[in-house]
């Protein structure tokens, strides 16, 4: 661990929701790292230049972050903590732009797929980018009033740049989870959740009877998520949230029996289960 201020990666520029995300979770006393990729962010927190990463997992709409499943199947650090972002996204351009005058748009594709109606009425053209944030600043580099970007209204403070539209994404309730890597498990927390990975037989039956360990002892699953092995073709891993610590005694027992019943498990870590604060 570093001396002083912790260290936090994430993946974007300052604005970005990811960043939002870190201060919910750590406060506003850190030192913010921003990465150009996920697998920087995983990267610098193995190598101990970052004493902690905030990674997005999934998003109430698009779903899935297939990128960072795939990092958490690689990597060999502990999930110790998510956290829920309400995402509105921003019009943003020059200062003195108007939205007459607008003909492409910058974001990253999960943005711009959470506002897709919005573009596609306007009319306008989605360029694809690393990062909202980083939308923003390109957009201010480039200094042409038909170029606007989608992001936070805070990322348009950072950068100067003005709002031109305001909650533009397609559905209201727009959130994203955050997940919380460090090199080191976390202490028992208050509302315990787990994450694991594991893969099934390729037989009939296979997925029910790995999940069979946790009907029976009455451990509720908040997720589910499949993502392709790569290794032969229409076999997959599983993602799997429950509620509950992996130290407890019900918990090892029904993880003990799944072990035997998959060809691989995961345990990925045991946190503080993120309490998400609906807004109308």
């Amino acid at each position: 661990m570093s001396r002083g201020k912790l260290r936090v990666a994430f993946q974007g520029e300052l604005g970005s929701y990811s960043e939002e995300a870190a201060s919910k979770f750590f406060g506003q006393d850190f030192e913010p790292v921003p990465m150009r990729s996920l697998l920087s962010v995983f990267t610098a927190v193995e190598a101990g230049s970052a004493d902690y990463g905030v990674v997005p997992i999934e998003n109430s709409i698009e779903g899935g972050v297939g990128e960072t499943y795939d990092l958490l199947l690689s990597s060999g650090l502990k999930v110790v903590g998510e956290v829920y972002v309400r995402v509105v996204h921003c019009l943003i351009g020059l200062d003195g732009a108007e939205i007459s005058e607008i003909k492409r748009v910058y974001s990253h594709p999960q943005a711009l797929a959470q506002c897709r109606a919005y573009i596609t009425m306007m009319g306008f053209e989605p360029v694809s980018t690393y990062d909202t944030a980083g939308a923003v600043k390109l957009v201010k580099e480039m200094g042409d009033r038909s170029n606007a970007a989608i992001a936070s209204e805070r990322a348009a403070g950072i950068y100067g740049m003005k709002v031109l539209a305001k909650g533009i994404e397609d559905y209201g309730r727009n959130y994203t989870r955050f997940l919380v890597m460090g090199r080191e498990a976390v202490g028992a927390p208050r509302r315990p959740k787990t994450s694991v990975i594991f893969s099934v037989p390729h037989r009939a039956g296979a997925l029910y009877r790995a999940l069979e360990p946790f009907a029976t002892r009455e451990i509720n699953l908040t997720k589910i998520e499949s993502r392709p092995t790569r290794a032969r073709p229409w076999q997959y891993y599983f993602f799997v949230d429950f509620e509950g610590d992996a130290r407890e005694e019900r918990v090892r027992e029904a993880l003990t029996e799944l072990a035997s019943r998959t060809l691989f498990l995961k345990v990925l870590g045991t946190y503080e289960s993120g309490r998400v604060e609906f807004e109308e």
